[in-house]
This record gives structure tokens, C-alpha cells and sequence, in this order.
């Protein structure tokens, strides 16, 4: 395979994001001698910056096949040091051999993943006791851009106006598959209150959460308006949470 450039260019990326990806938490914890497990790894970036922090083995998996060739080419062409200890996988998490780590990671995926309770449960059966699960997400799907440019508007909230048979039928137009849903767009459509149920539903305990975790000006004025009545499932774009497997 030949590494393309806009693949590369979108990896490097990288460099900035995943710091940005931790202090959102509050800093990264330590990876020295950890298994770690990347769900929706994507190219692979944040895999190898968290092997290149010492993590003993790192596992990526996506659905995505042609992502997963590229963070493999990647790996060998560049990153050939850390063969022995970063794998990735094009494969869904309940496909994967039985194996438990001690941290999983997964960076704008959740607000993908249709069946997130089954998700949750898969991936705290694969959790150590006491080992953590961090996931950052968004934009959540009632928030300003919640259709993740599915709708070409520059418009805020210009999906929740249209309404999702409006929105399939003109994604429906440019797309070479079939799609009769708005799960078939990848997205889940679930709200900020559904992310909270299911997150206290998951048997996992909450150590951490955080909402509209960004630098950006919007952000803040995001941040402000959600406080008022009947607004926090419009203007909660993202959440930051770490999910912990209690010790028995």
C-alpha cells in the first residue's frame, strides 16, 4: 500500500490533537507498562503516541478496513520500533479474542456506535478491575453541528430543523450506498440526556465528566447557555468522561 499524502497529513494531526485529547481529562495517566486498547483507532495516531509514553501493548480496532491498512503500513514503514507492541485489528470489539487491559481509549467514536450500551459492556468485560475507560466525544447530535456535515450547511442546528427524513433523502443523493436512515450515516442520534443514562446504566463507576471541553470562544458561550432552561441538550457539544471497572 502507498501512503497518501492526505492520509499522512491527517495522522500528523496527531501531534496537536492528542495532547489536546488528554488535558481534556485533566492530563494523561501514566502509561508506563500498560495494555492499552484503542476502540475506533482510526489511522492510528493516538495508538503510537500512546506507545511512544511507554505503554507495553497497545491494540487499535476500527471498522473501518482501509484506515487500519494504512495505520499497519504506517506502523512498518515508520513506526518499526514499536512492531512488537502496537497491533491493529479491522474488526468490531465483540470479535476480539478474549483479553483484558488495563486502560481502554476512545477519541469521537461514542457518538457513532449505535448500540453504545452493548459497546459499554464489551469494552468493561474487558477491563481489569480498577483499570479505567477514557472517551471523548462529539459533536453530540442536538448540539449546533451535531450532523457532522452530513447536512453541507453552515447553518447551526440545520439537521434538527430539516428533520432526518429531509436529511437522508439529500444524503441519499450524493451517497454510492443505499441509506434509509440516519444510523446508516454513522450517526446514533442519541441526545445528552441519553449519554447520561446509559453512562450511570453501564455499571461502570463515573470518576470523571465534563461537558464542552474546548479552547474555542464558542465553546464558552456554548457553555453558558446550556445552563438555562430547556437549553442543555442543545448546546452540550461534546463530553469527556472516565469510566472506571470497580475492584470485587
Amino acid at each position: 500500500m502507498t501512503l497518501e499524502q492526505a492520509d499522512l497529513s491527517y495522522f500528523a494531526r496527531g501531534k496537536q490533537e492528542n495532547p489536546r485529547f488528554w488535558s481534556r481529562f485533566g492530563g494523561q495517566p501514566t502509561m508506563t507498562g500498560a495494555a492499552v486498547l484503542d476502540v475506533g483507532c482510526g489511522h492510528g495516531s493516538l495508538c503510537i503516541y500512546v506507545a511512544q509514553a511507554g505503554a507495553a501493548k497497545v491494540v487499535g480496532l476500527d471498522l473501518n478496513g482501509s484506515l487500519i491498512e494504512f495505520a499497519n503500513t504506517n506502523l512498518t514503514l515508520n513506526y518499526p520500533q514499536y512492531q512488537e507492541s502496537v497491533f491493529f485489528h479491522h474488526m468490531d470489539l465483540k470479535e476480539y479474542p478474549d483479553e483484558t487491559f488495563d486502560i481502554l481509549v476512545s477519541k469521537d467514536t461514542f457518538e457513532h456506535i449505535i448500540d453504545l450500551p452493548g459497546m459499554l459492556a464489551e469494552m468493561k468485560r474487558r477491563l481489569k478491575p480498577g483499570g479505567r475507560i477514557y472517551a471523548g466525544f462529539g459533536p453530540l447530535y442536538n448540539s449546533p453541528y451535531g450532523d457532522h456535515g452530513t447536512a453541507k450547511s453552515r447553518i447551526p442546528w440545520a439537521h434538527l430543523v430539516m428533520g432526518d427524513d429531509e436529511l437522508v433523502r439529500r444524503v441519499d443523493t450524493r451517497w454510492t450506498k443505499k441509506v434509509s436512515s440516519i444510523h446508516d450515516l454513522g450517526l446514533n442520534r442519541l441526545a445528552y440526556s441519553d449519554y447520561v443514562r446509559i453512562l450511570n446504566g453501564s455499571g461502570l463507576k463515573i470518576v470523571y465528566f465534563q461537558t464542552n471541553c474546548s479552547d474555542k470562544y464558542s465553546s464558552k458561550v456554548l457553555s453558558l447557555l446550556r445552563k438555562a432552561p430547556g437549553f442543555e441538550e442543545y448546546f452540550t457539544h461534546n463530553i469527556y468522561c472516565i469510566l472506571e471497572k470497580v475492584s470485587t
